[in-house]
């Protein structure tokens, strides 16, 4: 079993910034990923960053230059900076998990709401 635990969500007005956290804990073996996703009301899960254990990572366009994913591979923590923040970035974050086994885990996600 594999718990995924966000923070840092809130309310933050149009070009401000705020910093997620996601960890992990549980029957960890071998991550192959960690990552953020976003779902705004009316509107499909859709995927913001991702990283992978070797370091690679992969953004939304909508995001590109805002956004900072960083993993600390010694936590099992993956952040999330975002900077010069839109209204449209509104919507409930979710962590999510890739393991090297396959499975794929989901956290319960954190409100951001930014205000114009």
């Amino acid at each position: 079993q594999v718990q995924l635990v966000e923070s840092g969500g809130g309310l933050v007005q149009a070009g401000g910034s705020l910093r997620l956290s996601c960890a992990a804990s549980g029957s960890i073996f071998s991550i192959a990923a960690m990552g953020w996703y976003r779902q705004a009301p009316g509107k499909q899960r859709e995927l913001v960053a991702t990283v992978t254990s070797g370091g690679s990572k992969n953004y939304a366009d909508s995001v590109k230059g805002r956004f900072t994913i960083s993993r600390d591979n010694a936590k099992n923590t993956v952040y999330l900076q975002m900077n010069r923040m839109k209204p449209e970035d509104t919507a409930v974050y979710y962590c999510n998990l890739d393991s090297a086994r396959g499975f794929n885990y989901w956290g319960q996600g954190t409100q951001v709401t930014v205000s114009s």
